[in-house]
Parts: C-alpha cells; structure tokens; sequence
C-alpha cells in the first residue's frame, strides 16, 4: 500500500477515512481527501497506539490499521484468561469468538491456544467508494468471522481478478443475486455485501430481520451471492486507468480519447457492456446498438463480438448451470423500477412475484423496451429455465449514484432480498 499523508487522495484515504470514524476517531468528511483533520486523527490513533505521532500512514500504522481493517486479530491465550476476558480487550462479545471459533470449549480454553477474536465493529462500510480490494477484504473478514458459510470463486475476470460468490443456507431452495455487471453501478456490491453481513449477524444471534425467521431460511433456502460481476470495470470507475493495464491504449480509445472513465464507464476491460453479452436475442441488442452508432468497444451498449464472449458472463452462466435456481435477482442502478419480463417466455407466477417486491420495495413494477430488452442475465435466466428473473434498478438519479444514497437502496431493497429466498 502507497504511503498516506496530507494531500494524498483516493479511494484507500476514503477507506481510512471511514474506518478512523468507527472506532471513534474524527477525520472530518469522508471524502478521500487526506486533510489536516484527517492527518489530527491520524495522529491521535498512533498516540493511543504507541506509534510514532507524525500523521503519516507508512508501514507501521498500516501494520495495526489493517487488523482493524480486516475486523479481526489473532490471539494466543495467556495464563488466567476467560473469554469475557479477551472479549472485554478487543471490544468485542463471547458469543463473536464463539461463533468464530466453533471448536473452542469455553471453560477449557489452554495456555497458547490460538483463537480469532472479531472486533466488536462491523466489517462491511457504506460511506466509501466500494472497490474490489475493499470487497475481496471483507469477504475474507466475513469468512473468518462466520466459518460455517460458503465462499467460493465461480470464475476470473479479463484482468484475472476472481469473481467470488458467498452461499448463505443449506437448504434445497437455491436463489441468485448478482450486482455490478456494470461498473458505474458499483453500489449495488455493497448492497449484496451488507445484506450478507446483516443476515449473518441476525442469524448467529437468533434475531429476526423485519419478521422473517432466519434460522427457517437458513435450513430451507440457499442463497447465492455474487457481489461484483464486472470487477475491472468497477475498479477502472473507482480508482482510474493506471499505465499496467495491458488495455491501456486501446480504453483510451475506447473511452472516445480521455482517461477519465468515472462518470460513462459501464462495461468491462475490453469494452464490452456485460450486460449485453448474454445469449438471449443478443443479434436483436446488436442491431438496436448499430442503430444507436455503437459498433464496436467502448463505455456502454456494446455486446461484444459474439454472446458469451467474455469471462465474466461465460462463468456467470456455467454458475447457473451447476445449480438449480429457483430464481435469480440482477441489481442495477437506477430509477426505483423492477423489470420482470421476457419475450414472455416467463413463468405465470413471475408477475405475482414482481408485484410482492414491488410493494415491499416501493419501487415500480414494469416492461422495458429497446436495446436495454435484450441479452441481460436474467433475459437469459428467462429464456433458458422459464423461470422468474428480475432486474432490480436500485436508486435514483444518474450513475454513478453517490454513495450518500446507500441508506435508503438498503432501507427499500432489504425485503426484496428476503422475500426472494422463500417466496
């Protein structure tokens, strides 16, 4: 990681930012800017931690910063320990090691005996542009914490960056959700990936969330989670092209000369608008694109040179094959509206389904029309296993929603993702 001091910007000060406001220090507004507020907070946290008080983020203060960042440390147990005891230290709870340490035996705990203790703060911001290196992090976070779960890589992106699923469940009942197969729409990862961390947290506890029981879900549903479908893509809006990305020539070309790509950038490294590239009518979305004057690689609406031409969507369907999928959700951005429909080849119950989200969501039930008809994931759901895909448009406003909006997306789509798996 790159030295931090004032004056230094991006998204890894964000992610500082945030994590110095959690445990209770103040560096001012979240905003990926290393000020002077941000550099007085610094320099507190080194203070209480007997680092060197300069206010400069090197080798050192990471070194403690990312225990915190990972949201949990290594502890070996030392003579007249209990676990109320570590627990007290780290903040934390007895049941947070417990749950962590399914093998330990409480009243037997032996000097030495190396155990993970969770930190008592939730792994999983939603004030920072959410990257790929944030996600991959946490999902690590959330695996040690949580052991029992499932966290699996279902696939590579251009760039080779993994795509990573969680399975929250064991029972027969298997669901879908997916976010980000476009990179501007990148909240939607953070919205997959809170919902895990909420579900996991309640669920641990024998807590319901807004009525549903977690444990019957737990032992009726699988649910599949893949967070970040398009992680190039996302890094390229978040962090910027950087001169080692063997595509760099040709995303500036691509991208109609600039190297800006924060504000247009929907499709993947090579161009391609993943979105478009599955195989359900893809020729009818590539002639509505030549229509349009898109004819090869760039920010949006490109299909590729034939469906399936891309890692990203190539693993996403093998994904689907291996399983038995009840039902798939697709996460977008924006406009508060919920898409349901394909060539009518869904099932009769489809529209029920729709209309149950919509009234649990607030978000409008409809049809879509034009090239944004064709060759998506759950157009492709739709058409191969006539069973009930939905497109989910989270949000309102132009892409790339500010994160600021984060609160109320979660607030409106935390039933979806419920009602979802037992419906």
């Amino acid at each position: 990681m790159r030295t931090l001091r004032v004056g230094v910007r991006g998204t890894d000060v964000m992610e500082i930012q945030a994590l110095l406001r959690k445990i209770g220090y103040n560096p001012g507004e979240i905003d990926g800017i290393y000020g002077p507020r941000t550099r007085d907070a610094v320099i507190a946290f080194q203070r209480d931690n007997n680092l060197v008080p300069d206010g400069i983020i090197g080798p050192q203060t990471y070194g403690i910063l990312n225990i915190l960042l990972r949201g949990y440390d290594i502890y070996y147990v030392q003579p007249g320990d209990t676990l109320w005891k570590i627990a007290r230290n780290y903040y934390s709870t007895v049941k947070k090691i417990t749950t962590a340490n399914p093998e330990i035996n409480p009243f037997n705990l032996q000097i030495g005996q190396r155990i993970v203790v969770p930190y008592g703060i939730d792994i999983v911001d939603t004030n920072i542009d959410y990257t790929y290196e944030i996600m991959e992090r946490d999902i690590e976070g959330l695996r040690v914490r949580y052991p029992f779960i499932e966290v699996g890589v279902a696939g590579e992106s251009v760039l080779g960056r993994k795509l990573y699923y969680i399975k929250l469940g064991q029972g027969p009942n298997q669901v879908f959700y997916n976010g980000a197969h476009h990179a501007l729409e990148w909240i939607t990862s953070p919205l997959l990936m809170k919902f895990t961390e909420n579900f996991l947290k309640s669920y641990t506890n024998g807590k319901n969330i807004r009525g549903y029981d977690l444990e019957s879900i737990w032992n009726n549903s699988s649910i599949y989670i893949m967070p970040m479908v398009n992680p190039d893509g996302v890094d390229l809006v978040l962090n910027g092209l950087t001169r080692d990305n063997p595509y760099y020539q040709e995303l500036i070309e691509w991208n109609n000369g600039s190297t800006d790509f924060s504000r247009v950038w929907q499709a993947n490294n090579k161009g391609v608008d993943l979105n478009h590239n599955y195989p359900a009518e893809w020729e009818q979305s590539r002639e509505e694109a030549r229509r349009l004057g898109i004819l090869g690689p760039g920010p949006t609406r490109y299909g590729g040179p034939f469906p399936l031409s891309e890692p990203e969507t190539e693993a996403v369907t093998q994904f689907v094959r291996d399983h038995n999928f009840r039902l798939v959700l697709a996460y977008h951005t924006q406009g508060e509206v919920i898409f349901w429909q394909f060539e009518d080849l869904q099932p009769p119950e489809a529209r029920s389904i729709g209309e149950m989200f919509s009234r649990a969501s607030g978000y409008r039930l409809a049809e879509i029309f034009g090239i944004g008809a064709y060759a998506g994931m759950k157009d492709w759901f739709i058409q191969e296993y006539r069973r009930p895909g939905y497109t989910v448009e989270a949000g309102l406003g132009r892409n790339p929603l500010p994160i600021s909006q984060f609160d109320r997306i979660y607030n409106d789509n935390e039933e979806i993702l419920l009602l979802a798996s037992v419906v």
